[in-house]
């Protein structure tokens, strides 16, 4: 388990069953969301019982244990949102017309209630984690928070793949805040931002004089980090990005909401 090897494949492992656990409850019947919902509630709680216990742990199985915990966490609020249990005051589409500051606010609206949820979980983690050797449940959790921000600004001011195809039926509403672009200006920083902050993680696990646990998780940490940042270079290439989750997706691509497609904003789901 020392091996950084194996450290990239669970991270990448996790990553990619994870999200395809969260498409597939999401395309399941709605009547069992009540059930998806409560089992992942239990999970996000047991996983926030984990973090207080890995904290002051400093072993290969605590590492491995906060990272897993900090997903677990994460993928209750993913469910959340994408089963519409908690989005934002805002349920209806936008018009293609608006722009500016109306636009944001209302794109803020849509989501409002997603965001305050991931501020409010991520402070109780902080707090239980505070000035505990073990952060890195912590840093998997701020990371995932701040890139995924990050890929949602870079889909309101517009990015040519949507991803449309992550949206179930009851959000296609959500269709109206994205926009179709061949590029931002924020994009190139977004990519630029994350890859060095990879990076500055991956000398830290190449340090001679890092712990185990600190190689570990370091290169977990950064392996998320890098295929966020892939994730984010992959919203300018037309590729079909559910082809890793084709298992998950059961329903048809859902149609963008109508309205122009060239005045679409973003606030896609994280995944």
């Amino acid at each position: 388990m020392s091996s950084p090897w194996i450290a990239i494949g669970f991270a990448v492992f996790m990553w990619w069953f994870c999200t395809g656990i969260v498409l597939l409850l999401d395309n399941l019947p709605r009547t069992t969301f009540r059930w998806s919902l409560f089992i992942s509630s239990a999970l996000g709680v047991a996983a926030l019982v984990g973090l207080a216990h890995t904290a002051d742990q400093t072993g290969l199985l605590a590492v491995y244990c906060a990272f897993t915990c900090a997903l677990l966490v994460w993928g209750w609020h993913e469910l959340s949102f994408l089963t519409g249990w908690i989005t934002g005051p805002r349920r209806t589409a936008i018009a293609a017309d608006v722009k500016g500051w109306p636009r944001f606010k209302a794109a803020v609206e849509a989501i409002l209630w997603h965001e305050l949820a991931i501020i409010a979980v991520g402070a109780v983690i902080v707090a239980i984690t505070w000035n505990q050797p073990n952060q890195v449940g912590t840093i998997t959790f701020v990371l995932l928070w701040v890139m995924r921000v990050s890929a949602k600004l870079n889909l309101f001011y517009g990015v040519r793949n949507l991803s449309l195809e992550f949206l179930p039926p009851h959000l296609a509403y959500m269709g109206s805040f994205f926009r179709k672009r061949n590029m931002n200006a924020l994009l190139p920083w977004s990519v630029l931002g994350g890859s060095a902050w990879a990076a500055w993680m991956i000398m830290a696990a190449l340090d001679p004089t890092a712990s185990p646990a600190t190689v570990v998780g370091m290169t977990l940490v950064a392996s998320l980090l890098v295929m966020a940042v892939v994730e984010h270079v992959l919203l300018v290439f037309p590729l079909p990005s559910t082809a890793l989750w084709r298992w998950a997706m059961r329903k048809p691509p859902v149609a963008p909401a109508p309205t122009d497609v060239q005045n679409k904003a973003p606030f896609i789901p994280a995944r």
